[in-house]
């Protein structure tokens, strides 16, 4: 796939406002606030920016955080790990390799088999369900 480059003026047409906000300026949105922390649907996780599929449903689990959880991306080639320092800590940054999208953080306290969570912004994510 060709990656996805744009200037930021086309970015902030084509994303709400909070979407721009997390997935362009590594921001994120407060516990329990986002469309999908509490979504039990059977579905694909896409990237907002590019449509790149991220997450399947059934790799989603509740961890009490308040963000979409997975123990597992699509592929392990669908995101990208980066160390990041900002904040007076470091952590894990996931994002999107298709397009940068800031996607969320992944900690290792997660559920077997990978034992790994990825903690997700909602607002970096499109939701689409299966059919049925």
């Amino acid at each position: 796939m060709t990656k996805v480059v744009k200037p930021d003026s086309e970015w902030q047409k084509q994303l709400t406002r909070e979407q721009y906000h997390v997935a362009r300026k590594q921001g994120t949105e407060m516990a329990f606030t986002g469309e999908y922390w509490d979504n039990h649907a059977d579905g694909l996780y896409r990237c907002v920016c590019c449509g790149s599929p991220l997450f399947d449903s059934s790799t989603k689990f509740e961890s009490g955080t308040g963000w979409p959880s997975f123990w597992a991306p699509v592929a392990p080639e669908n995101v990208e790990v980066k160390v990041d320092s900002s904040h007076g800590m470091v952590r894990e940054e996931v994002v999107c390799p298709n397009c940068d999208a800031h996607l969320g953080h992944v900690f290792p306290d997660g559920p077997a088999p990978t034992r790994r969570r990825y903690c997700m912004n909602s607002a970096s994510l499109k939701f689409v369900e299966r059919e049925k």
